[in-house]
C-alpha cells in the first residue's frame, strides 16, 4: 500500500485567529512592560525607589534633591515605596518654606534643631524629637527657627503625590528666609 501525505489547511478564519491571538499577546506584554516602567518610576525627580532587593538605606547618605522646589530650602535623600515616601530633610538655620498645600498628609519627625511656622492657621514649635502632623491639603509654613541649629527632619509622606508641592500664592518664586539668613543679607 501506499503511504499518502495528508495535508491539513487551517481555513481562513483559524489564521486570522491565531493573528489577532499574537496581537493580544503583544499588547498584553507591552501593557506589562509599561506597569514596570511605572513601578521603577518615582513621584519625586531623583528619589530612590524600594522594593526590588533593595529593603534597606543609609537615609543620610541617599542622593540629595529639593524637596520644595519654588516655596522651600528643603532639601534631602528621598525613598518611595509603592504607596509611601520617606525623606531625610534639611533645612538651614532661619530658612524654610513659604505657606503650601500638597495632597498627601504629611508627618515630619524632628530629628534635629527646631522648627517653627504654623499648620492651618495654629502656630508650631517643635524641638527634635517632635512629631508634626500635616493633614492633606492643609496651608502650612515651616522654617528652621534662627535661634537653633540647622535642622534634620524625617518627612514621612503617603504617595498621592511626591514630596514637593504648590505655594498658596500660586507663585513658585522661592523659599522663606528669616531677616539676616537670605542669599543676599
Amino acid at each position: 500500500m501506499a503511504s499518502r501525505k495528508i495535508v491539513v489547511r487551517k481555513s481562513s478564519k483559524s489564521a486570522a485567529r491565531g493573528r489577532a491571538a499574537t496581537r493580544i499577546a503583544r499588547t498584553i506584554s507591552a501593557k506589562r512592560g509599561a506597569a514596570k516602567d511605572r513601578e521603577r518610576r518615582t513621584k519625586t525627580e531623583g528619589a530612590i525607589r524600594g522594593g526590588n532587593g533593595k529593603y534597606q538605606f543609609a537615609l543620610a547618605q541617599v542622593k540629595d534633591v529639593p524637596a520644595g522646589t519654588g516655596y522651600s530650602t528643603s532639601h534631602g535623600g528621598v525613598v518611595e515605596g509603592k504607596r509611601m515616601l520617606v525623606g531625610y530633610i534639611h533645612k538651614e538655620r532661619g530658612t524654610g518654606s513659604r505657606m503650601h498645600t500638597h495632597k498627601n498628609e504629611q508627618f515630619n519627625l524632628v530629628v534635629r534643631g527646631t522648627l517653627v511656622g504654623s499648620v492651618n492657621g495654629r502656630k508650631i514649635k517643635a524641638p527634635a524629637g517632635t512629631l508634626i502632623y500635616i493633614p492633606a491639603n492643609a496651608p502650612h509654613t515651616l522654617v528652621a527657627d534662627p535661634k537653633d541649629k540647622n535642622v534634620i527632619f524625617i518627612a514621612i509622606k503617603d504617595l498621592s503625590q511626591g514630596i514637593i508641592g504648590k505655594a498658596v500664592d500660586g507663585k513658585m518664586t522661592g523659599p522663606l528666609y528669616q531677616k539676616g539668613f537670605g542669599p543676599r543679607d
